[in-house]
């Protein structure tokens, strides 16, 4: 049986749709892998431009909400923002909890070149983070 592996974050338009990207490129057959947020924002533009550069296509993701998930025995739950972290459900499972914090490049300001630096900045810390994840805990 696969590995179940939800991603939370608050809107589920950044940085977990991203890692969800890498998670799925890294653990490949090893795990099932999901994302959602305590609210629901769309999958961002730019999200999917920046995981386009790196070779992953995320453009057919949605922004799903916790709830949807409420009936997945999740091996591994992962909290990738402080806020969702705070305000995640309880969830009645075996799951292994884990939390890093990524900045949220949806809010970054300036010109777009500038926006799009904070974007991949980002997007390098969450692949290098989900690489090291799935080495660790998907050996098998």
């Amino acid at each position: 049986m696969k590995t179940k592996i939800l991603i939370l974050c608050t809107g589920n338009s950044c940085r977990s749709q991203i890692a969800e990207g890498y998670f799925r490129f890294f653990a490949g057959e090893k795990a099932e892998i999901y994302s959602a947020g305590v609210e629901t924002h769309g999958v961002n533009p730019r999200a999917i431009l920046v995981m386009k550069e790196d070779g992953i296509d995320i453009s057919n993701h949605t922004s799903n909400h916790i709830e949807e998930y409420k009936n997945i025995d999740f091996d591994f739950v992962i909290t990738v923002c402080d806020s969702a972290r705070e305000k995640c459900p309880y969830f009645p499972s075996k799951a292994q909890k884990f939390h890093q914090s990524f900045e949220d490049p949806a809010k970054a300001q300036g010109t777009e070149e500038e926006i799009m630096a904070q974007f991949r900045k980002v997007r390098n810390q969450i692949k290098e983070y989900a690489k090291q994840f799935v080495e660790t805990h998907l050996k098998s």
